[in-house]
């Protein structure tokens, strides 16, 4: 879609693409335990896998580490790419495309940017709510996630 937008001291109209924004979504496994969720501490309030928007000139796994440790203050390991999400409304903010990531991780998580809280939880026994779409999302890796976990180094 171009969207035009008209400078407002000269009234030159320029002509630009609107995007879906990407953002990065971790699934982080503690192994034993559960997975990692933060409370969020900003609107849109809930319960959500850590992650957030990847910035210019950042890779998408760079983006799943740098978000990661700045709102669970835990560096995890990548395990790999596990689904894209692109419906429209999946973030009440603006349109969005995530790619979720999974990860492992030890350690104590920490609550710290944009996370009121932290906690690990067991699939079976999520807090509520979930934010965004991210009911859908462990939905789905809960199907999959015995191949996952095939995936952590023991």
């Amino acid at each position: 879609m171009l969207v035009e937008e008209t400078c407002p001291r000269c009234g030159y109209v320029t002509r630009r693409h609107r995007n879906p924004v990407p953002t990065v979504d971790i699934i982080i496994e503690v192994p034993e335990r559960g997975v990692v969720l933060i409370r969020r501490a900003k609107p849109p309030l809930g319960w959500a896998l850590p992650g957030g928007f990847v910035e210019y000139g950042e890779t998408l796994e760079e983006a799943a580490r740098r978000e990661a440790q700045e709102e669970t203050g835990l560096e995890v390991t990548l395990l790999g790419q596990f689904h894209a999400y692109s419906a429209p409304d999946r973030d009440p903010r603006q349109h969005t495309i995530t790619v979720v990531l999974v990860a492992t991780a030890t350690g104590v998580p920490r609550a710290a940017d944009d996370a009121a809280e932290v906690g690990v939880f067991p699939l079976e026994e999520l807090p509520q709510p979930l934010a965004f779409d991210h009911a859908r999302i462990l939905a789905d890796y809960r199907q999959q996630r015995p191949q996952w976990l095939a995936r952590i180094p023991q």
